[in-house]
């Protein structure tokens, strides 16, 4: 099949997500290896986005194959009521590496997934109904976490399910609450608060955060905040909910980015890093005054691959690799050298207002004029962006452009030369914005 022939029977046949697919121009790829994905035509392209975030170990690692290869060949699904070499195994580890008390672990096929059954727990769990997210967050895609994510695409998708509350994050997206993180932690609390009277603490079940916001922004928390937020909802009986979807597994520099704030949530959700995406799998983390009330109440969630051993078995793989060949320490270690290029960039490329990373999370922010005042409004585009992102592939490099910005997620297992070859490409690309910046 040539690749011509890939592409039109792709999109005659199945359908792209977050897209009018008359519009898609796939591209086919043959290959993947460590930080480097090959074309049909040869090509070589840096993976400067871990494809979705979620391929923390690189791809193909020979280890984690071999290991999908041995459970492959030993047993991959028996009924989610069974136990399992695997089940066992990656629950122990999970209970062991999870901070806190969080030992006890539903197995599922998506951080998608993952929130829609914590909904479940923390409903089940409190007895009250309203859930409080972010407007800069995304959860997930289906029905539920639609309506739990906060940015524009949950809009196509309402009215979606009741009882989901909006909050403001404490980094709006063209303002702050004040000048310091404490006076932005402090105004953002004290606005939430509020919110909680107006809407009644004892009918409000849990409140969920991107621990480190992902697509919209790449934005750590502010000194302070996770631990302010995690007193306030103690103050009136409401559940934490941590997700770490694209935050966990080592992409910030620890395995869980809320080691960075010292707190430990109620719950914790997870998927992407936690298999590196070699196969689907995703995971809610409860802590054990949760798994207690589940111990005595039936817990009314259930899915026909929960606890799959295909997945599993990747998932203990790959977790292995992680730790062994030191890649959450390699991922704080290369956080210093991406954000020294960003601020290289910054100061040498008018319309790049900056960038943020923690870890290797980061993103770079592009300015239409002096003032700082972005280049693209909320949920908006500009032409530039998009002769900018055809750059990058045409130049080798693989990451995503939304709005005004664009991603900096490789793989974990990226080294330094790598790293500043994926800023020189950006740094060629830049002159591109330059041109329509405002002075």
């Amino acid at each position: 099949m040539t690749p011509e022939e890939t592409i039109a029977l792709c999109k005659q046949h199945t359908m792209y997500t977050w897209a009018k697919n008359s519009a898609v121009v796939p591209k086919v790829i043959d290959r993947a290896e460590g930080v480097y994905m090959y074309t049909s035509d040869g090509r070589r392209i840096l993976d400067w986005n871990s494809q979705l975030m979620s391929v923390n170990i690189g791809h193909g690692h020979p280890k984690v194959l071999e290991a999908m290869k041995k459970q492959i060949d030993e047993l991959l699904f028996v009924w989610p009521a069974t136990a399992t070499k695997p089940r066992a195994e990656l629950g122990k580890l999970l209970s062991e590496l999870v901070p806190g008390d969080i030992n006890t672990f539903f197995f599922c096929l998506s951080g998608a997934e993952a929130n829609e059954n914590a909904i479940k727990a923390v409903r089940q769990y409190s007895g009250r109904f309203k859930i409080l997210s972010r407007y800069r967050s995304f959860h997930g895609a289906t029905n539920a976490t639609m309506q739990l994510t906060g940015d524009p695409r949950r809009l196509a998708n309402e009215p979606g399910a009741p009882g989901f509350i909006k909050v403001m994050d404490p980094w709006p997206y063209t303002w702050s609450w004040g000048k310091t993180d404490a006076e932005i932690v402090a105004a953002n609390l004290t606005y939430l608060e509020e919110l909680i009277q107006y809407e009644g603490p004892e009918s409000i079940a849990a409140m969920w955060i991107e621990t480190v916001t992902g697509t919209n922004g790449i934005l750590p928390p502010p000194e302070g905040y996770l631990k302010g937020l995690r007193a306030l909802l103690d103050k009136y009986g409401i559940l934490l909910v941590c997700d770490e979807v694209m935050c966990g597994f080592g992409r910030t520099g620890k395995l869980f980015a809320f080691e960075h704030g010292d707190i430990v949530p109620d719950i914790v959700c997870m998927a992407k890093g936690l298999t590196s995406s070699y196969v689907p799998l995703g995971a809610m983390g409860v802590s054990d005054k949760i798994a207690a009330h589940f111990q005595e109440n039936v817990f009314w969630g259930g899915l026909t691959h929960n606890s799959h051993c295909l997945g599993l078995a990747t998932a203990l793989a790959n977790i292995r690799v992680l730790l062994d060949e030191g890649l959450v320490e390699n991922a704080a270690r290369l956080q210093g050298t991406m954000r020294s290029e960003m601020d290289r960039l910054a100061a040498k490329h008018p319309s790049c207002k900056g960038g943020r990373a923690i870890g290797l999370f980061g993103m770079m922010d592009v300015q239409r004029n002096s003032k700082g005042e972005p280049l693209v409004p909320y949920n908006g585009s500009h032409p530039a962006m998009a002769e900018l992102s055809n750059f990058f592939w045409d130049n080798g490099l693989f990451t995503f452009v939304r709005w005004g910005s664009f991603m900096c997620n490789p793989p974990l297992c990226i080294t330094e030369e790598q790293l500043l070859e994926g800023f020189e490409i950006i740094d060629r690309g830049l002159d591109i914005t330059d041109r329509v910046f405002e002075a």
